[in-house]
This record gives C-alpha cells, sequence and structure tokens, in this order.
C-alpha cells in the first residue's frame, strides 16, 4: 500500500507555523506593552479628571482674586479722589476767610489816607494768608545762609564773593514752598562762587 506523499495531513511545512508556549508568552507581552491595559487607561482618566477639576479650581481661584484686585483699585481711586476733593474743599473754605478780609480792608481803605494803616491791613492780610497756609501744611523753603541744594533750590545768579562760603545762598529772588519732603517750587537763588 503506498501512500502518496502529498496526501499526508501531517506534512513536516504544517509544524513550521506552530509555536512554542515561549514563543506565545513573548508575543503577550509585547501585545501587553503595546495596549496599556484596562485598568492602566481607567486610572489614566481619573487622573486626568483630576487634573482637570484642580486647573478649574485653581482658575476660579484667579478670577476671584482678579476681580477682588480690580474692585480694590477702583476702591483705593475713589478714596484717593474724594480725599482730594475734600482737601481742596477744606483749603477753600479757610481761603474764603481771606478773601472776606481783604475786601473788608477795601471798603476800609477807600476812606483811608493814613498810609500806616494801609500797610498795617495788608500786613495783617499777608499773616492771616500765611497762617492758613501753614495750616494745609505749607512750609517756606529755607535758602538765605543756606548751602546751595539742588534738590530745593534753583541757581539763576552765581555771584564771585569773598564774603560768603562757596555754594552758599547770597540771596532769594523769589521764594520756595514744599508740603512735608514734596516741593512745589524750588527758591530761585543768587549763590557764591568762588572770587
Amino acid at each position: 500500500m503506498s501512500h502518496k506523499h502529498s496526501n499526508n495531513p501531517f506534512k513536516k511545512h504544517d509544524f513550521d507555523d506552530i509555536k512554542t508556549d515561549e514563543q506565545v508568552k513573548e508575543e503577550d507581552k509585547e501585545v501587553k506593552a503595546e495596549e496599556p491595559a484596562a485598568e492602566e487607561q481607567v486610572s489614566d482618566n481619573s487622573e486626568l479628571e483630576k487634573l482637570k477639576d484642580d486647573f478649574d479650581k485653581l482658575n476660579n481661584q484667579y478670577l476671584r482674586l482678579a476681580a477682588d484686585f480690580d474692585n480694590y483699585r477702583k476702591r483705593q481711586e475713589q478714596e484717593r479722589e474724594a480725599l482730594l476733593k475734600f482737601g481742596t474743599e477744606n483749603a477753600l473754605k479757610k481761603l474764603i476767610e481771606v478773601i472776606d478780609n481783604f475786601e473788608r480792608g477795601a471798603k476800609a481803605l477807600e476812606s483811608v489816607e493814613d498810609c500806616q494803616k494801609v500797610k498795617d491791613s495788608f500786613n495783617l492780610v499777608h499773616k492771616q494768608t500765611a497762617d492758613v497756609l501753614a495750616k494745609l501744611g505749607l512750609e517756606e523753603i529755607k535758602a538765605e545762609g543756606e548751602e546751595f541744594d539742588p534738590n530745593f533750590h534753583e541757581a539763576v545768579m552765581q555771584t564771585p564773593t569773598s564774603e560768603h562760603p562757596e555754594n552758599t545762598v547770597i540771596s532769594v529772588m523769589q521764594k520756595g514752598y514744599k508740603v512735608g519732603d514734596k516741593v512745589l517750587r524750588p527758591a530761585l537763588v543768587n549763590v557764591a562762587s568762588a572770587g
């Protein structure tokens, strides 16, 4: 009985496709490495959701903080405007009294022929004006006899002299004024230079 080799169901080349247990395990490892397990995907999704929640929370805090700061800035601006308005109002009320005295003095001077009375009236109103401005914080900048300071003085002249030390203010052409440390107007001065 002769068997044809071609009809043999157990040909050698059919066994070439069969894999060993080790080969199968190795392929399973490769597949697992390529595709994350379902547990890992669930873990990644929950981690992503947590990150989104954290981002939303921080974003909301930022928006609230920005709104609070904007409200604070507006409130500060309103308070500053109110203080300026109140300060100006207060100053004007005090200066109204000075204007009243100027007007009274003008009426009184219509019939006065004595020059001394005019001088006394003028000096009185001048003193009152200076007092009101001093109460508001206005200070005259000391200049004459002081060492020249460019922060408070503006030199409009230099005079060579040996009577005064160099850089000393000899005379004041126009008084300077400040409020606290803020210079409103520097004093215009003549400064001694080396003779």
